[in-house]
């Protein structure tokens, strides 16, 4: 069996795509560079995932479904992938955590005048 995924993958049965030997060998897909565990189906070919829609179904009991465009990457999971095998030279290094924020910019926060927007909120005149 090759060590790269195939080109279009589904895990629905009654799809065309559905390949029973290659799900089992435990697939990941990265989309535009995050890590996605709910793809339904990919095709890397043509850029695009297809991942379910919250809970919502269809009027199958099948789940409702949209397809995303943008770089798609399969491999399998035994494997890491290509882009963390051998970073980058080109690539800076992952930047410092932002310092936490003071008690001296929280007491600004609390201390600042009302506006417009506040005083519709809180049931006062607006305009």
């Amino acid at each position: 069996m090759p060590d790269t995924p195939p080109d279009h993958l589904s895990n629905n049965p009654r799809s065309p795509f559905f390949k029973e030997d290659v799900l089992k060998r435990d697939i990941g897909v990265r989309f535009n560079g995050a890590e996605k565990t709910n793809v339904e189906e990919y095709c890397v070919s043509e850029g695009w995932i297809r991942v379910q829609a919250g809970k919502s179904k269809d009027r199958y009991g099948n789940p409702m479904t949209v397809r995303l465009n943008g770089k798609v990457e399969p491999y399998f999971k035994g494997t890491t992938p290509a882009a963390e095998q051998a970073p980058k030279e080109d690539e800076k290094p992952a930047k410092a955590e932002a310092p936490a924020k003071t008690d001296k910019a929280e007491k600004s926060k609390k201390g600042r005048r009302a506006g417009k927007g506040d005083q519709a909120r809180e049931g006062g005149q607006g305009r």
